[in-house]
């Protein structure tokens, strides 16, 4: 799909909305100069700024220069800002898209123009390196938006197009869930120097095996348990530990930690 000929503006350009412009970028689907990010502080984006990307404070001027509108504030924040760009948006020309948590495409039609169309993503913060789990959905799958959407996410990862009662659970298994796999390297990274490894050391292990084993399941299809049997051998150092950390609780530490992150969620907006 072809967006030469069309501008994004990131309303709320924190962590997540500045990981998107990235993202944009490094797939050459946008060009900084068609992107719009706004700020209250605008300040915190001089860097943007200077790599040619335009900067405002201004969320009106951004919708009205705008085709694609991405919003990234906090959900306390959605209502406001969706009521301060109602008068700009326009339903011929307007896709907005809302990555804010727990805010259904219901409650953000309340305070728009009829006729807007509204698609909910779920990226991560890996979409800043291309790597995103983007989850989408909208209220219609023949209108066209879902796949500008998923045509937009592509380019920055994976994309899975799921029911919206589903959003508040991709929003513990992806958002939230790229903070728990950190967290397990970090742990790994820790055990390394408990080991003898030095931290830069552990830490670059760590990473690199945990990357190659999600690259392993992602490129060989295989379900986690086979890729684990093949690496575990009648009373061997693997099974040993892998049994350690069950009984310590790992396996349902994670389960838990996705589970009350999804009750959360639900709760945000």
């Amino acid at each position: 799909m072809d967006f030469s000929d069309k501008k994004t503006a990131i309303l709320g350009a924190g962590n997540i909305g500045c990981s998107i412009a990235n993202g944009l970028t490094a797939s050459d689907i946008f060009k900084p100069s068609q992107q719009t990010l706004t700020r209250r502080r605008t300040d915190k984006l001089s860097e943007y700024t200077e790599k040619g990307y335009n900067v405002t404070s201004d969320n009106i001027e951004a919708v009205k220069n705008s085709d694609i509108l991405i919003a990234c504030v906090e959900p306390h924040q959605l209502d406001g800002l969706l009521k301060e760009i109602s008068s700009a948006l326009n339903p011929e020309k307007h896709l907005l898209i809302s990555v804010v948590s727990g805010a259904k495409i219901s409650d953000i039609k309340k305070n728009i123009p009829d006729g807007v169309a509204v698609v909910r993503a779920m990226p991560n913060t890996a979409i800043a390196i291309r790597e995103s789990m983007t989850c989408i959905c909208s209220e219609t799958l023949d209108n066209g938006t879902i796949e500008t959407t998923k045509a937009i996410f592509d380019t920055v990862g994976e994309t899975l197009v799921i029911q919206e009662e589903q959003m508040s659970s991709a929003t513990a298994l992806v958002a939230c869930g790229i903070a728990f796999f950190l967290r397990a390297i970090r742990a790994a990274s820790q055990g390394g120097i408990e080991i003898g490894f030095s931290s830069q050391e552990s830490l670059a292990m760590a990473t690199q095996t945990a990357k190659g084993a999600a690259s392993l399941l992602g490129s060989m299809k295989n379900h986690p348990e086979y890729e684990i049997d093949r690496v575990t051998t009648p009373k061997g150092c693997t099974i040993s530990g892998l049994n350690q950390m069950e009984h310590g609780g790992f396996s349902s530490a994670m389960i838990k930690g996705i589970l009350t992150s999804a009750e959360k969620a639900e709760k945000l907006y």
